[in-house]
């Protein structure tokens, strides 16, 4: 009887844990469990339902790849329809099986005797598994500032990742903190309900035109009857992404152009100059993620929209008071401040061999080689991990190279492999490599604006999709400390 496949626990039932673990069972890996904490999949797309959540990668490229959707509504596609999307295709092809709800990881644990995981959910109950895959992804916990006196504001207040639906906010005073991805989308969406609105701004984005449109029955038919238009679409799609990709990593003339571009939107959207000033960004494009919208810039230019860019001091019970000593009155305070996004593996406890605790290991700042795997901690795989997040083009075509890895890895554990515990000189090697490369690309120019607000960078990949995808295809078993007991042959 030979070695038998190997167990698997994934934990996150967003598009990238699901993702793996389709990939885990096209490996033949019967044993799978899919580990969520909350009552549904969809990840980030179940979470944020505020206004005008949308994706801002065009919907023929955000999909699985072996699961493509012809009936999308809209170049880029909104949260309902991308959530429906993930439940359905889960539904389909029966991922929804594997998943267990409700299911909070707290702990995982290495026992090197056993070469297994043991993955502690709240509550008590206990998992094990001889392959562990983390899925949480870099924007599943939502960050609220230590602002003194947040607990004290009387009115209601959420983060627009948590959004209360329940609050009515017609004719009411809103204090809207933050102004990235989120704040730039549901702005616009509740503006003209609310009675007046502060915007707190303590960076202004980038923000160019989306350049959204409906599509039409037609198009859905054409690309149902003739899939081969749709898959022309996704590679001319993510060829133009490569492009964004590549101005964002190597400041090509495509930087200047969406640099003219960005300021001929301010100017025609913005005719005040003071508020023009205060909205442009202090760092150079591509430090930050850049923004698509037509209607940020007009929300701000009501009569009734105040944007303040004074530092914040406190929240009172009726407002939020500034650095210039005014308060700020407002009868409900929205969150718009983003995600942890260096905190990987958050609030699970990671011990593995000798005791090792991830989170010392990452005291100065996460890393791990290929953003996938860390010395210390065999048959552990993270889905979109450190330096894996892109400036351009969609994550999807990264988590599915790093779900195929991992079944590769699967599969050399159920060849006799007993475990794999990436080289620390392999791992070290990568992770200097990546960070002068974020140093020395266009992020030469952020470097200091950087270390200003925390140092290393942890979430960015300095290059093209189209080269990780292919160094990830390359993880071997050269990679990984030599077993004894490693069966002889290939190295995939």
């Amino acid at each position: 009887m030979g070695p038998r496949l190997p167990r698997a626990i994934v934990v996150g039932a967003g598009l990238g844990g699901l993702g793996a673990a389709a990939e885990l069972r096209r490996r033949g890996i019967g044993d799978i469990t899919v580990l969520e904490r909350a009552e549904d999949v969809g990840g980030v797309w179940r979470d944020n339902h505020y206004p005008g959540a949308a994706c801002d990668v065009p919907s023929s490229l955000y999909s699985w790849s072996w699961s493509p959707n012809p009936g999308w509504t809209r170049r880029y596609a909104r949260q309902p329809e991308i959530l429906d999307y993930v439940r359905r295709e889960a539904r389909r092809s029966g991922l929804l099986d594997l998943v267990r709800t409700g299911a909070r990881v707290t702990s995982a644990r290495w026992d090197e005797s056993a070469a297994t995981w043991t993955v502690e959910v709240a509550g008590g109950r206990s998992y094990e598994a001889e392959l562990l895959v983390m899925a949480q992804g870099q924007l599943s916990e939502p960050v609220v500032p230590p602002v003194p006196g947040a607990d004290r504001f009387a009115g209601p207040a959420f983060h627009s990742a948590r959004w209360d639906h329940e609050v009515d906010l017609a004719g009411r005073r809103v204090a809207v903190i933050g102004t990235g991805a989120s704040a730039i989308q549901f702005v616009p969406r509740i503006v003209d309900a609310v009675g007046a609105m502060t915007v707190f701004q303590r960076t202004a984005p980038y923000v160019v035109p989306k350049l959204d449109r409906r599509y039409t029955a037609l198009h859905r038919r054409a690309y149902g009857r003739f899939p081969s238009t749709q898959r022309f679409g996704r590679r001319l799609t993510w060829a133009l992404s490569e492009q964004l990709n590549r101005a964002m990593t190597e400041r090509g003339p495509l930087v200047g152009a969406l640099e003219t571009v960005w300021r001929l939107q301010l100017r025609a959207q913005v005719r005040d100059p003071a508020l023009r000033a205060r909205l442009v960004p202090d760092f150079p494009l591509g430090c930050k993620r850049l923004l698509f919208s037509n209607d940020w810039y007009p929300a701000l230019t009501r009569d009734h929209v105040d944007v303040v860019t004074d530092d914040l001091v406190g929240v009172e019970r009726d407002g939020v008071r500034t650095a210039d000593g005014r308060l700020h009155r407002a009868d409900v305070l929205i969150w718009g401040t983003g995600f942890a996004a260096t905190r990987f593996l958050a609030d699970v406890d990671v011990v593995g061999r000798d005791g090792a605790r991830i989170h010392d290991v990452w005291r100065d700042g996460a890393r791990a080689h290929l953003g996938m795997t860390v010395p210390g901690f065999p048959n552990l795989f993270l889905v979109y991990g450190p330096n894996t997040n892109l400036g351009g083009s969609s994550i999807i075509t990264m988590m599915e190279a790093q779900a195929r890895a991992i079944g590769r890895a699967a599969a050399a554990l159920g060849a006799g492999r007993r475990a794999l515990e990436v080289r620390a000189d392999v791992a070290d090697a990568y992770d200097v490599e990546i960070q002068d490369r974020l140093r020395d690309s266009v992020w030469a120019g952020c470097t200091s604006w950087y270390r200003e607000r925390g140092g290393r960078i942890s979430t960015n990949w300095p290059g093209l999709v189209r080269e990780y995808v292919d160094r990830a295809a390359e993880l071997a078993l050269a990679d990984f400390v030599p077993e004894t007991s490693a069966p002889a042959g290939g190295d995939r």
